[in-house]
């Protein structure tokens, strides 16, 4: 018996619809935040939360221990009034006037220096960005065996060359100033190299325009390089304003706010409040006036420079 199949026509499943730009945008978007969203997290749970919680620390009166007693705005008025945080200010803001121009004025100085074609110019670069690679505190630790008054290296020199010997770090009127001396040591290799990367975008057009012109090396320094640097002049200032008013390690690993508290500066007026006296509200409303400092200085830097056209941010 012949059985026969009714031939039926074969059915295929509906071909999935291509995606369209969006939906490729989604996926790009997801899988991007599925790399960086654990980071992001991280950074708000170790940064803007902590900052937040600082903030209603700074309004109470608590020891880390006992139950917080709020005062409002308290702390704040009393550090208006504080000696010691009138002192540490001034110190910092003298640390501040010494370091910010210091380090501009010898990082472009020495990225001029090293953005010549000379011998050994590798080696040269290297030496100078060492000390800022070198942590702060092993600065401060080396410094302090330099400048010892009984064995330092500095007076054994002064001693064999029969010169005055002096207490560099020990003196109560030179310390904030061999302190400033120690940061531009460690820091100035920074300057040197952004310096030395905008000295090589430079046109080589415009330098060539004006020898061409009669112009000689110093007014082609003037003329020409200075205002090409302008905008890296702007981030160098703000960047380092930012360091100077935030110094703490080398303080600490160098006179710890000695002699008499004359190298005082508020990060380690804070520290002291907050790790050692435990007042830590008092500790958190200073660290919130520095901030409030470092920002406005800020923004004089960023608004002074665009109005002199040098916009950088």
């Amino acid at each position: 018996m012949a059985v026969t199949f009714a031939a039926t026509p074969r059915t295929h499943s509906a071909a999935p619809a291509k995606r369209g730009p969006r939906g490729r945008a989604l996926r790009r978007h997801l899988t991007g935040w599925a790399f960086a969203g654990p980071a992001t997290v991280i950074v708000i749970g170790l940064s803007i939360f902590p900052a937040v919680w600082a903030f209603f620390i700074s309004r109470a009166k608590w020891n880390g221990i006992a139950p917080a007693t709020m005062v409002g705005w308290g702390n704040y008025q009393k550090l208006l009034q504080d000696p010691d945080m009138i002192a540490a200010t001034r110190h910092t803001l003298i640390l501040t006037a010494i370091f910010v121009p210091g380090s501009i004025i010898l990082g472009i100085l020495i990225a001029v220096a090293l953005n010549q074609k000379i011998r050994l110019i590798g080696f040269y670069r290297t030496c100078i960005f060492v000390p800022y690679v070198a942590s702060a505190a092993a600065t401060g630790i080396l410094a302090g065996f330099v400048f010892n008054p009984q064995f330092g290296v500095v007076n054994d020199v002064l001693r064999h060359l029969g010169l005055p010997q002096g207490q560099f770090l020990e003196s109560q009127h030179s310390a904030i100033y061999f302190i400033c001396l120690i940061a531009l040591w460690g820091e100035v290799g920074f300057t040197t190299v952004i310096y030395l990367a905008a000295l090589q975008d430079i046109p080589r057009e415009l330098v060539e325009a004006a020898v061409v012109d009669g112009a000689s090396k110093w007014r082609v320094f003037v003329h020409v390089t200075l205002p090409e640097l302008r905008p890296v002049t702007v981030f160098a200032a703000v960047w380092q304003t930012i360091t100077a008013m935030q110094l703490f390690d080398l303080i600490y690993t160098t006179t710890k706010g000695g002699p008499l508290n004359s190298t005082q500066t508020i990060v380690y007026y804070i520290y002291e409040l907050a790790f050692q006296t435990q007042r830590l509200g008092y500790g958190a409303a200073a660290a919130y006036l520095l901030f409030i400092v470092t920002l406005v200085l800020s923004l004089i830097v960023i608004l002074y420079s665009r109005r002199r056209g040098s916009e950088v941010f």
